[in-house]
Order: structure tokens, then C-alpha cells, then sequence
């Protein structure tokens, strides 16, 4: 395909990714209360000033704008819309990218996808479980005398802050997978720079997490170690199952031309992808 008919497929894929962006934007504004109650529960649950259930001023979430109420219903109907539509959305970027793949690459793309979105879900899931513990940490280090009246755009800030975190957070062992299949990490090293890398998990974590207070750090570094744990076996069996496999260079000089054979894995790839 010429580099005109590459952008002209481009431009096609964003034109049918922006609509379904839209109309789940449109969705968003069409059931915003349900959406609402769903994002402002870890506020309304969390204990503030001995109150909660956003009933009294001081456990409330607060305007200061005249255009702040239209601007949030537009920030959460967008971001529902993206989180509604993201089948849609990463169909059309895998659609543009898997013609340019090997049939090799597709499967292990599919692989590390299929993995990725249950690690991510899993950290968000966790990061809405967590988050009134940390609101509750957070808004009652007020000094005493002080009415807390946090802003909407800045609880929003933080709630896809923690989602995002939690979720990045939870696809740091698939990271090191992918560095082991690439040759970059393997299991001696990986076994040398263990105890580093369960510090670099909670150093990861502390970053990670928007909030400060000690709990939700632990809450979100724990089961980072844990999945650190798992990869670290799959890294193992990766190595092991490697190491029975004859390398095919081994013993050919740097100028030394390798085997015809060698090649039939790449040129079958080739007659698949024609």
C-alpha cells in the first residue's frame, strides 16, 4: 500500500474511533446520574469530619465556576464514553497495525492484550475499593476549625488518578515478561536483582498512587509483589523451556553464513501475511 493509501487508512480508523468516542460520550449525558453515583460513591462512603453520605456541608463536593457544573457533566460523560468504547477504539488501532505484522507477532500480541486488560481492570477495581480509605486519610489531616470543601474538578483529578496509577501499577510484571521474551531479562539476573525489584514494586507504588497515606501505598504495592512472584515463574519456565531449544548460531562465526533452514519460520510468516 503507497504512503497516501497508509493515511488515507489512518485517517479512516480515527474518523470511526471519534464517532464511537462520541456516541459514548452522548451516553455518558444521557445516564449521567447513574454514572455520577458510581464516581462519587468512594467520596460519599468515605467518613469526613466524623460525617459522610454527602449530606452535609463539609462531606460535600463544591463548585466555584459558573461553567463547572456544564464541565463536569462533559469530563464524565467523556470519560465514560472512553471507557464504554474502548473495544471499539483499540479495534481500529490493532486493525491499522496487524496487516504490518507477522503471524507470530499477531499471536503473541494477542497474548500480552488478553493479559493486559484483566491486569489493568484488576488494578482499577482495586483502586475504587481503596479510595474512600485514602479520602478519609487525606481529608482529615485539616486542622482543627477548618471546613474541608473539596473541589469537584479536584476529586475528579484524583479518582482517574488512582484508577490510572492502579492500573499502570498492575501491568509492571507484564513489563518484565515482555523484557524476558525479548532477551533482555532473563531468570539468573532477574533472581540477582530480586529483592530490587520488590523495592523498585513499592518505590513503583508510591509513585504510582496519587494518595500518600501508607495504607493505600501497601494496598496497591501488595499485590504488585505478588504478581512480581508470578512473573518471576513464568520468567523461570520461559528460561527453562529456552534452554532445551538448540540455538541454531551456536558456533557460527561472526562471518560465517547461517543455514537456509534457518529462514523458514520469517518466510512462512511472509506467505501467510500475502
Amino acid at each position: 500500500m503507497p504512503v497516501l493509501g497508509h493515511l488515507r487508512e489512518l485517517r479512516n480508523r480515527i474518523v470511526k474511533a471519534a464517532l464511537a468516542i462520541g456516541l459514548g460520550t452522548v451516553l455518558g449525558f444521557v445516564f449521567f446520574g447513574p454514572i455520577w453515583g458510581v464516581v462519587t460513591h468512594p467520596f460519599c462512603s468515605a467518613v469526613i469530619s466524623g460525617h459522610s453520605g454527602c449530606k452535609t456541608l463539609g462531606d460535600q463536593l463544591v463548585v466555584t465556576g459558573v461553567f463547572d457544573p456544564f464541565l463536569v457533566r462533559v469530563q464524565v460523560a467523556f470519560f465514560a464514553g472512553l471507557i464504554v468504547t474502548s473495544p471499539v477504539w483499540l479495534y481500529q488501532l490493532w486493525a491499522f497495525i496487524a496487516p504490518g505484522l507477522y503471524s507470530r507477532e499477531r499471536r503473541w500480541t494477542y497474548l500480552f492484550v488478553g493479559a493486559a486488560v484483566p491486569l489493568f481492570a484488576g488494578g482499577a477495581v482495586l483502586a475504587y475499593l481503596v479510595m474512600s480509605r485514602g479520602l478519609r486519610y487525606l481529608l482529615n489531616l485539616a486542622p482543627h476549625g477548618v471546613v474541608v470543601l473539596p473541589s469537584i474538578a479536584t476529586y475528579l483529578s484524583y479518582f482517574q488518578g488512582m484508577i490510572l496509577g492502579f492500573g499502570v501499577a498492575f501491568e509492571l510484571p507484564l513489563a518484565l515478561i515482555i523484557l524476558n521474551l525479548a532477551h533482555v531479562l532473563t531468570h539468573a539476573r532477574f533472581r540477582k536483582w530480586r529483592r530490587l525489584m520488590i523495592f523498585g514494586a513499592f518505590l513503583f507504588a508510591g509513585i504510582a498512587n496519587p494518595s500518600p497515606d501508607p495504607v493505600s501505598m501497601l494496598l496497591l504495592a501488595a499485590p504488585c509483589v505478588l504478581l512480581v512472584e508470578v512473573a518471576e515463574i513464568i520468567v523461570w519456565a520461559n528460561d527453562r523451556r529456552r534452554a532445551r531449544i538448540p540455538d541454531p548460531y551456536a558456533g557460527l562465526a561472526d562471518d560465517e553464513l547461517a543455514p537456509l533452514g534457518i529462514n523458514d519460520d520469517l518466510k512462512a510468516d511472509r506467505g501467510a501475511n500475502k
